[in-house]
């Protein structure tokens, strides 16, 4: 068998290099696959590849950042990954160095200039959208590529890509949290990923698009017929997360509209304002608004664009059709996720399965996948689904309005601790959902936590620059006063580049803080019914109660991260 090899590259994470070389290394074992491994950077120890190996190799894995040796590899196959990657899940990154030994046409494609245009999108399409966008634009323009892309934000596309510039595209590149349309690129090659691929390494990425990208098929599947656009390890791991995703950042606008169109209504017809006897006034009008028409469609829009995500438009009908009726049966937002789920998959199953002759094919999408999808989800939510997951929302919600001293404290921490754990990541994700989803069953308080949590990361290590300035760089000082911006206005990724320069003091210390404000905020009964805006929500009345509790948290939270960063860093040299 071919000898493989792999260099680990870990800068200051010498202890990370080598557990993903030794994590490699097993992976190789466990399959019986020869493999020359070469770990560089700080305290690295052990000899070099050999230039005999090398010449026998036909691929190599590039993990991690800094110089890594390239050059003296010529044309052998690249994979790239993280060292993160490598890490979480080691079988996942040798399918990908493995995969490319049989197609040494690939990485000879690679070479030269390429026309790449590219999508970029995340949940709430705010922080990780634009940084996705601004990491591949730096990457191709590094690696003399011309790139164009357009960011699926909060406002919608921008920087929309034309039908001619996908055309004269070599390759597609999708580097999204959540689901993308891929029909106008089909009869491309397509390459997708996560926003944080593109943010950590943008030129990775462009190389392992270039070599692992698939021609999309034709039609509204996200899958081509000669395989998936992206690698299955990938798919695997997106699958429902990224669903879930895709839902949650279609709800918001309503929880958002709702939620502050509700807090007008009380802002001018009082606490009353939607009271019957009130009807004709402005309060009462704000409030059919906000909570009998937005806060109406959360659940069916969260519900229709799960379904979407994972059957594309066919889905979006059998998808809300199921999230109404979830909300009708008093299942709230767990029977919208379920109602999702059972749509998107069905209408997916469907989809596959029907084979009708051509003329009659464009009979599916509008007659006979909505009919048949909607009538399945329908009844497995009236008789299957519906009562028992109407009963754990019930028995959720009431455990969360009771919550008081032990049980708040503990939720506090958790849900504070989680938003900064990975700063947009999974975790932080999961937290924020969860936390937006129980605005539409009336449970405000856990989206206080969580946005006191989300804020006071950058608003710490903004404060650190200030309180310890030798413990950062010049830039990093300047870098301070954006920080303090992005967390004002509920933007945690504006602590990452600290982080991702320390993250063994960074994260903790920023972890701690974000409990801190979490714990506070629950237990002092702050409350919020919007999910977004920051600071900038404190003013606008009812969106907030306890406004004093809530500044205290996240002054609290803040301190403590300050004081943790500054005391745990290093000077800076």
């Amino acid at each position: 068998m071919a000898q493989l090899l792999a260099v680990v590259g870990g800068g200051d994470l010498s202890t990370h290099a080598v557990l993903a070389a030794e994590a490699l290394r097993k992976a190789a074992g466990r399959r019986n696959t020869p493999i020359a491994l070469e770990v560089r950077g700080k305290g690295a120890s052990g000899a070099p590849i050999s230039d005999a190996a090398i010449a026998e190799a036909r691929a190599v894995l590039l993990v991690g950042e800094g110089d890594l040796g390239e050059g003296r590899f010529g044309a052998l196959h690249r994979a790239r990954a993280a060292i993160d990657d490598v890490l979480t899940d080691v079988n996942a990154v040798f399918d990908r160095l493995t995969a490319g030994t049989d197609a040494p046409s690939a990485a000879t494609d690679a070479a030269g200039p390429k026309k790449i245009v590219a999508i970029t999108s995340c949940p709430t399409g705010i922080a990780h959208t634009f940084m996705a966008a601004e990491g591949i634009q730096a990457a191709a323009q590094a690696l003399g590529h011309a790139v164009r892309v357009e960011t699926q934000g909060s406002v919608g596309a921008r920087d929309a890509l034309t039908e001619a510039e996908i055309a004269a595209a070599d390759i597609v590149l999708i580097a999204a949290d959540t689901g993308v349309d891929r029909v106008r690129f089909a009869g491309k090659r397509v390459y997708a990923t996560n926003t944080k691929a593109a943010i950590r390494d943008g030129r990775g990425l462009i190389a392992t698009a270039l070599s692992e990208a698939r021609l999309q098929a034709a039609g509204p599947a996200e899958t081509a017929a000669d395989g998936p656009a992206r690698p299955a390890a990938a798919e695997r791991q997106a699958g429902a997360y990224k669903h879930l995703m895709t839902g949650v950042s279609f709800m918001l606008p309503f929880v958002v509209a709702g939620g502050l169109l509700i807090a007008l209504a009380f802002a001018f017809g009082g606490i009353d304002a939607m009271k019957p006897e009130n009807a004709g006034t402005l309060g009462y009008a704000l409030g059919e608004i906000g909570a009998k028409a937005a806060f109406a469609l959360i659940v069916p829009a969260l519900a229709g664009y799960i379904a979407y995500s994972i059957a594309d438009r066919p889905g979006i009908a059998p998808g809300m059709i199921g999230g109404m009726l979830a909300a009708n049966l008093q299942a709230g937002f767990l029977g919208g996720i379920a109602a999702g789920f059972i749509a998107g998959y069905t209408t997916a199953f469907l989809n596959k399965h029907i084979r009708l002759h051509k003329n009659l094919e464009g009979l599916k999408p509008v007659l006979i996948l909505p009919l048949l999808a909607t009538t399945i989800t329908g009844l497995l939510m009236v008789y299957v689904v519906g009562v028992p997951v109407a009963a754990i929302l019930a028995a959720l919600t009431d455990w969360l309005k009771g919550m008081q001293g032990a049980s708040a404290l503990v939720l506090g921490l958790v849900l504070g601790g989680m938003m900064a754990v990975d700063m947009g990541g999974p975790i932080n994700k999961a937290a924020y959902a969860s936390a937006a989803a129980l605005l539409s069953s009336g449970v405000d308080a856990p989206m206080a936590a969580v946005m006191l949590g989300g804020m006071t990361p950058p608003l710490g290590i903004a404060l650190a620059t200030r309180l310890f300035p030798n413990r950062f760089t010049g830039p990093e000082r300047e870098a301070g006063g954006a920080a303090a911006v992005l967390g004002a206005a509920f933007i945690t990724e504006g602590a990452i580049p600290f982080a991702a320069a320390d993250p063994l003091r960074v994260i903790p210390s920023m972890v701690a803080g974000s409990a801190v404000a979490g714990a506070i905020a629950l237990t002092s009964g702050v409350t919020l019914k919007v999910p977004h805006g920051g600071l900038f929500v404190l003013p606008i009345p009812n969106a907030v109660t306890n406004v004093p509790g809530a500044l205290i948290a996240l002054a609290a939270g803040t301190v403590v991260t300050g004081v943790l960063v500054g005391l745990l860093k290093k000077r800076a040299a």
